[in-house]
């Protein structure tokens, strides 16, 4: 890997985050940022996927995944950027900004009814959970556990390219032992905090496992694309098989029903409870353009891909499987700004439209905490061999056949 490959990227995502910081120039602080957050959103969750695909990888001891693992032991070195660029949201909250992105932060903040976050029930109720200091050491510990579990795994691993020693794979499968309920607390707990901690009013014991399938739907997209990208390069001919495709697609497709099932029975419990603490979060979602954005999540986050990857041979094709994984991509960008963005509301209770200067703040973040996120996959790929060369499953998987 080039380093200008690398620098390029960098050079992108320092552009993407100009124009994010720039917009508070344009727009309000509290919009930019939470714009930001979809960005910070996004592209974790594509990390957290990585790294539960590696510990998966090693709970089962999968043979036809062994070089997929090795692009997803370079993805996760993106942890510690995703880290120093979600600390500016924290940092916020002690520099007298403490409501800039989450209102409960500040205690004077006025939610719609007239009154304060401080003389509100449910937050008196919270406050325990909902407080600036506990979010703050929670928010540093789940990027410390996953930067942790990553570097245990990329370590043994390439470790294991020059000596060769079983003990690797060993430690690496006692790694996810303890890794796989870590990452799956935390990345739930993240949900929460992060994401549907916005509109604290709101119940939904689904929230943690509508992440974790977005997570792993990331993480697949992701996968097709930097195998397909090494192919076409010429580094993975001869190793990337027909087979090794068909494998990724049968998992988006498992993920992409995976989520429609819990979205579905998210929408139909708190549909069917007509409870007015719980509905009130649809109702804000359909109102204007946001009811279209729900329609388009049902079709283009459920439906299509479904359809699509029902097919072998569209699992197969290169160019086919390419359009697919980047529509997963970007309907898991609209799925994270359609639970967060709505948090943007006016005086009466309205969220602010989808389509509006609050997009382009969105798609700039993404833009730019992305370009760090691949700058540090680029980095990291030079840095040891192409595939696991001494795993002990590499021969199956150069080999592997369904």
């Amino acid at each position: 890997m080039s380093k200008p490959d690398s620098t390029k990227a960098l050079g992108i995502g320092l552009a993407g985050i100009a124009a994010t910081a720039l917009g508070i120039l344009v727009s309000d602080a509290h919009v930019v940022a939470t714009a930001w957050l979809v960005g910070i959103g996004f592209w974790t969750a594509v990390a957290i996927g990585m790294l539960m695909m590696i510990l998966i990888h090693h709970i089962f001891d999968a043979q036809w995944s062994t070089v997929l693992r090795r692009q997803y032991e370079h993805g996760v070195a993106a942890f510690p950027w995703l880290l120093l660029l979600f600390l500016p949201l924290v940092a916020a909250s002690f520099l007298g900004k403490h409501d800039l992105v989450w209102p409960w932060m500040n205690p004077e903040h006025q939610i719609i009814g007239g009154h304060h976050v401080k003389d509100d029930l449910l937050y008196v109720k919270k406050h325990a959970f909902l407080n600036v200091p506990l979010f703050t050491v929670v928010s540093v510990v789940f990027f410390g556990l996953w930067i942790w579990i990553s570097s245990r795994l990329r370590r043994a691993s390439f470790t294991q390219d020059s000596d060769g020693d079983v003990k690797w794979t060993r430690m690496n499968g006692k790694t996810a032992g303890f890794g796989i309920p870590i990452v799956a607390l935390t990345l739930t707990g993240a949900a929460i905090y992060w994401f549907k901690s916005l509109e604290y009013h709101w119940f939904s014991t689904m929230y943690g496992v509508w992440f974790f399938a977005n997570c792993m739907r990331g993480a697949l997209s992701c996968g097709v694309l930097m195998m397909l990208w090494l192919y076409n390069r010429g580094d993975l001919k001869g190793i990337l098989k027909t087979d090794h495709l068909w494998a990724i697609g049968q998992l988006m497709l498992t993920f992409t029903v995976f989520w429609a099932y819990i979205s579905f029975s998210q929408y139909f419990l708190i549909w069917n409870a007509n409870v007015p603490e719980e509905t009130f979060w649809y109702n804000i979602r359909e109102f204007g353009d946001w009811w279209y954005v729900s329609l388009f999540l049902v079709f283009g986050n459920f439906l299509l891909p479904f359809l699509l990857l029902l097919s072998y041979r569209y699992k197969v094709t290169h160019r086919t499987i390419r359009r697919i994984a980047y529509l997963v991509l970007l309907v898991i960008f609209v799925d994270l700004s359609y639970n967060i963005l709505p948090a943007l509301q006016d005086a009466q209770g309205n969220p602010q439209p989808f389509l509006s200067i609050n997009l382009l703040w969105a798609v700039t973040s993404v833009v730019g905490v992305g370009g760090i996120a691949i700058a540090a996959y680029l980095r990291s790929f030079p840095t040891t061999k192409l595939i696991p060369i001494r795993d002990p499953r590499i021969a199956e998987c150069l080999n592997h056949h369904d």
